[in-house]
């Protein structure tokens, strides 16, 4: 490969990182056609973007980056694809929903939510990362609680008042 050829992947794979707000690196090796065909399917329904690439062009992409990968260098051995995609979790359930069947892809690190994450032990904790949506889902839910309580005190208590006016009412009378 030419300096020419590799220079225009790395600066394609440096802007696919600031396009993408969470990427992981995985290990996908020794899976046979069918299986990484049906990964790849799986991601692009997930809308998540897989590419196998080369560790050094991956490397210097990131060195390119604003922010410092430097955590992630030391991973990168072997073979490497990365899952680029715009929800956090979304590659982690992708990788143990395919993993029930297969051996690979194996997790070596990951970069979401402007953390990163070494290693197949951090899977559980990438799949419990809530989105941007479902966070905002939870506050509303959580300020919607005491505004119904609210609510729900104010009329019961206008409903004793209404009472109370009723029962006086009929006494004068």
């Amino acid at each position: 490969m030419r300096r020419e050829e590799k220079n225009t992947i790395i600066d394609s794979l440096a802007e696919t990182l600031k396009k993408y707000s969470h990427f992981y690196l995985t290990d996908t090796a020794q899976l046979n056609a069918a299986d990484t065909s049906d990964l790849r399917r799986k991601c692009f329904e997930n809308d998540i973007k897989l590419i196998v690439v080369k560790n050094t062009l991956l490397k210097r992409a990131l060195e390119q980056s604003e922010v410092n990968f430097e955590e992630l260098y030391p991973v990168l051995k072997g073979t490497t694809s990365i899952m680029f995609a715009n929800t956090g979790n979304g590659p982690a359930k992708l990788i143990r929903e395919f993993r029930k069947k297969h051996v690979k892809p194996v997790l070596k690190g990951a970069y979401v939510q402007e953390s990163i994450f070494i290693g197949e032990n951090t899977l559980d904790i990438l799949i419990s990362i809530k989105t941007k949506q479902e966070l905002v889902g939870d506050i509303i839910f959580m300020l919607q609680s005491p505004a119904k309580n609210v609510i729900s005190a104010l009329q019961s208590g206008g409903n004793k008042i209404h009472g109370v006016l009723e029962t006086l009412s009929k006494k004068e009378n």
